[in-house]
């Protein structure tokens, strides 16, 4: 953590407030990339059983869009951008740290597998937040997920 020298976040509320959180502890600022959002859905929130349901299908057909949301295939290539973005920004030197969502962490997670999209690559069910590192200089994935509990 305290090699960190760099936050990026989405825009939405949570991921927002888990940066503020993350760069008052370190000292430091944070910057918001829109790209880093969510998959965009024309349901708004749904119950957690419908929501997991609408998640199964979200990745299982990702060239479709379930229920009017934005197709996984776009998705990915909208977060790799993003990511793409970002990297070339970095100055050298410490490390950096994204806060989104986990279908954005598990999308990115499939494009630094080379692996196709698939539910197997999302963020683990814990009681707070996961993470997972790649080493910039190519992309190559450190590790998959871990909880910040630990």
């Amino acid at each position: 953590m305290r090699d960190i020298r760099s936050i990026y976040c989405s825009a939405e509320r949570k991921a927002v407030e888990g940066a503020e959180i993350l760069a008052a502890g370190l000292g430091l600022g944070f910057t918001v990339i829109e790209a880093l959002g969510e998959n965009r859905s024309s349901t708004g929130y749904l119950p957690k059983a419908e929501f997991e349901a609408t998640a199964e299908l979200f990745f299982a057909r990702p060239s479709e869009s379930v229920r009017g949301w934005e197709r996984a295939t776009d998705a990915q290539r909208r977060i790799v951008a993003a990511m793409a973005d970002i990297l070339l920004r970095q100055p050298s030197g410490g490390s950096i740290a994204i806060v989104s969502h986990g279908a954005v962490g598990a999308l990115y997670l499939c494009h630094l597998k080379r692996v196709p999209i698939s539910r197997t690559a999302d963020q683990p069910a814990t009681n707070g937040g996961n993470y997972f590192a790649f080493d910039t200089d190519g992309a190559v994935l450190r590790h998959g997920w871990c909880s910040i509990d630990d």
